[in-house]
């Protein structure tokens, strides 16, 4: 173990967490502090610099969710390895980079929201294990695999949703499918009830989904803190649909204060709760807040994850954990379907997450998208200043942008597309069409190369401003 001591500055502007929390990340990433260290207790470091605890817990745990150090339980936290590639302590500022780092005038540039890095994907250890798992001339590879998915990645996905997340299941409470959409469908035959709360705005494909199977849907607002759970009382539903951890399309990380007061609605309505966690794996402002799920002590919540955003797209692979009590539900109704994602995937995927690849992934593209993140909102600012104002900027790949230049979306949208740069619609994510002061788009920043954020940027401002 090390003791730290930097010189903190209690006048300055920055906060003393922060400048605690840049004192050790500066030391990680230059190699003083070496893999596997461990980190001071937050009694000790917060008697030798006579600060608050409260201080140095903010401290380690901006650590933790930037992917720096890792918990251990009843152990403490441990410095992980940290790809100097991805994040150099002497590269450029944001803004220089803007400056700096610009792509060729005449590329197309696509600031979509569901795509993610494609350079700093491992595909040679992912090849690998696909590989390994083909080359098995077993029951694997020519059976038709467990309906429910199998085992060894059920198992795999329980342990890192506690870890990660909080999420408290066994493997028999975890169902494979491919992605949230399908897993959606087949859960919309599990309940008896026929009428579901979700958000408004939402993603807008849920309530197609619900309706398609004869569900009466109910749109309920979302403020500043999440939907807002006295409408969703007054709907008199008893289920709701939520995207906590990256409110979709608005950004908004749900408080555990709303997040209390939900779990307490479902509880007293006798309701349930469709917490899909979209997003949860890159957050960068705060404290990471734990899933609903973990929280609930009345197993009134159903979680629901995906590998889209957070690995492959194309994987078509997502998860949902349901209550003890619905497992013999599902056992009852769909062992009978075999399951939709190829047997190989799952089992190579449960080998990358078993040999420790999938942590090393997550820590390695939050830096990747923690950079991005900051080259994005710097570009902002230094070519918009106050002409903008960006929206549900604390987590996720995408952010929204509200323009103040008396455009409608449409006309944003269009003359951007003319610069050689694609933003998106939230409009179709509403369920009204109460007239806006302002209009908004949609950018989104994990597929988009950094030496392209600046130039992009640059270009919506030519298309809004000039």
């Amino acid at each position: 173990m090390i003791e730290f001591t930097p010189a903190l500055e209690h006048d300055a502007e920055k906060p003393l967490y922060f400048q605690i929390y840049d004192y050790i990340k500066e030391h990680i990433i230059t190699g003083q502090v070496m893999v596997g260290t461990r980190l001071p207790s937050i009694r000790s470091l917060s008697d030798h610099l006579k600060v608050s605890r409260n201080t140095i817990e903010s401290a380690y745990q901006q650590l933790i969710s930037e992917g720096y150090v890792e918990s251990k339980p009843r152990s403490g936290l441990y410095v992980v390895e940290v790809d100097q590639d991805v994040l150099d302590p002497h590269s450029p500022s944001p803004v220089l980079s803007v400056r700096k780092k610009q792509a060729p005038a005449q590329s197309k540039i696509d600031f979509r929201y569901g795509n993610v890095d494609q350079k700093h994907f491992p595909m040679k250890i992912w090849r690998k294990c696909v590989q390994q798992r083909m080359s098995l001339e077993s029951q694997e590879l020519f059976g038709y695999g467990d309906p429910q998915g199998e085992y060894e990645l059920r198992q795999q996905i329980a342990s890192y949703l506690l870890y990660s997340r909080g999420v408290v299941c066994t493997a028999e409470q975890v169902i494979i499918g491919s992605g949230i959409q399908h897993l959606l469908s087949l859960f919309t035959h599990l309940v008896e009830h026929k009428k579901i709360a979700v958000e408004n705005p939402g993603y807008d494909v849920v309530p197609k989904i619900f309706k398609g199977h004869g569900y009466h849907v109910i749109p309920i607002p979302v403020d500043d803190h999440g939907i807002e759970v006295a409408q969703i009382e007054q709907s008199e539903t008893r289920m709701v649909y939520v995207t906590p951890s990256h409110q979709f399309p608005q950004g908004v990380v749900m408080p555990i204060s709303r997040r209390l007061e939900l779990l307490k609605w479902a509880e007293k309505s006798k309701g349930l709760i469709i917490e899909d966690d979209y997003d949860s794996e890159f957050r960068y402002v705060g404290k990471p807040i734990p899933a609903l799920q973990g929280l609930d002590k009345n197993n009134r919540v159903v979680y629901f994850g995906s590998f889209s955003k957070s690995f492959l797209p194309s994987l078509r692979m997502g998860y949902m954990v349901v209550p003890e009590s619905f497992v013999h539900r599902y056992l009852n109704q769909y062992l009978i379907f075999d399951n939709p994602v190829p047997s190989v995937l799952q089992l190579a995927l449960a080998q990358f997450m078993k040999e420790g690849h999938w942590m090393r992934h997550i820590r390695r593209m939050r830096r990747v998208y923690l950079r991005k993140h900051h080259l994005l909102l710097s570009a902002i600012t230094q070519y918009f200043g106050e002409k903008v104002q960006v929206i549900g900027q604390n987590a996720g790949l995408h952010i929204l942008l509200e323009v103040y230049n008396g455009m409608e979306e449409t006309s944003l949208i269009e003359s951007a597309s003319k610069k050689g740069v694609r933003v998106y619609p939230i409009s179709r994510h509403f369920y009204d069409l109460v007239p806006r002061k302002h209009s908004y788009v949609q950018i989104g920043f994990g597929g988009v190369e950094e030496d392209e954020i600046g130039e992009g940027i640059r270009r919506l401002y030519d298309a809004w401003f000039k």
